[in-house]
């Protein structure tokens, strides 16, 4: 009987510890909007997509504007936000301050203007500035738990000398690429994420728990100049299929799509049913949780 009362514990104690830490490698993303720049409200449909924004384990923003404002859950009240770059659908200097912000992360390669235009933003409303702070590619920053991998993005702002950016999101073994704006993946961005390139050993890999990237071009959009800037929905379909099939990803596992323009594009309904695996189209409110 002593034997099985020890037993039936040390089950017990794995069990807690199992639950224990797949919780806190767990990692929760909530879309605030999954629309590009020529979204302006509902469409003649009633469909509506916001701008590009995330919140990352209801503490943390990437990306946010005023069309994203009316999806922060009540209680949520985060104070740090992660731009990508400085594009209008992307960056508000008066949405930040609007909802608290007081610390602001951007690529150091425009950083002193992010201080500028929130200094005088902040001057305007009457607010204390926030702290802007710059990153360097590869550099990680960890908040509320989650580490923030500035990853070089393939996307022209206007400023030759502004470098965009993408982000890792690493929660323990989770590990999750948010990918807008973007051109595809470069390869500075692929080595530096451990998640591939010509040249890296399989055994210097880590896996990708979840993928998220941009589809602004839309179905069949190869011949689209926005191409040299940004992706279409074949591109993240091959950069799939090249993670899977090199080990990195799951292949149990859907890639997210976001940043999808209102012209390019067909309603929710028609994605979700002519989206080739694993793609999904992810909507304005969907909350996702990875694990590793």
């Amino acid at each position: 009987m002593k034997i099985k009362r020890i037993s039936v514990s040390l089950i017990l104690c794995l069990l807690c510890l199992t639950a224990a830490y797949g919780q806190s490698d767990s990692l929760k993303i909530r879309f605030l909007g999954t629309g590009a720049a020529d979204w302006h409200g509902p469409d003649k449909n009633g469909q509506q997509r916001r701008l590009s924004s995330i919140l990352v384990d209801d503490a943390v923003l990437v990306d946010f504007t005023p069309s994203d404002m009316d999806m922060l859950p009540p209680e949520c009240k985060p104070r740090v936000i992660f731009y990508t770059h400085s594009h209008g659908d992307h960056y508000s200097t008066d949405a930040a301050l609007k909802i608290g912000i007081d610390t602001v992360y951007c690529s150091n390669s425009w950083v002193e203007r992010c201080k500028r235009n929130f200094a005088r933003t902040s001057e305007r409303l009457g607010v204390v500035p926030p702290t802007v702070i710059g990153l360097e590619q590869q550099q990680e920053v960890t908040v509320s738990g989650v580490t923030f991998k500035a990853l070089p993005a393939n996307h022209y702002t206007g400023d030759l000398h502004e470098q965009a950016l993408i982000y890792l999101l690493i929660k323990g073994n989770t590990r999750v690429l948010y990918a807008t704006d973007t051109g595809g993946i470069c390869a500075n961005a692929a080595i530096g994420g451990r998640f591939g390139a010509d040249g890296m050993p399989k055994s210097k890999r880590l896996m990708l728990s979840g993928v998220i990237m941009e589809a602004t071009v839309g179905v069949n959009g190869e011949e689209n100049f926005r191409l040299f800037s940004h992706s279409c929905v074949e591109t993240v379909l091959h950069t799939a299929m090249v993670l899977r099939n090199t080990g990195v990803f799951p292949k149990d596992r859907p890639v997210y799509l976001t940043h999808m323009a209102r012209t390019l594009h067909p309603g929710q309904a028609e994605l979700d049913r002519t989206l080739a695996e694993p793609l999904k189209a992810a909507y304005d409110g969907l909350e996702v949780i990875f694990t590793p």
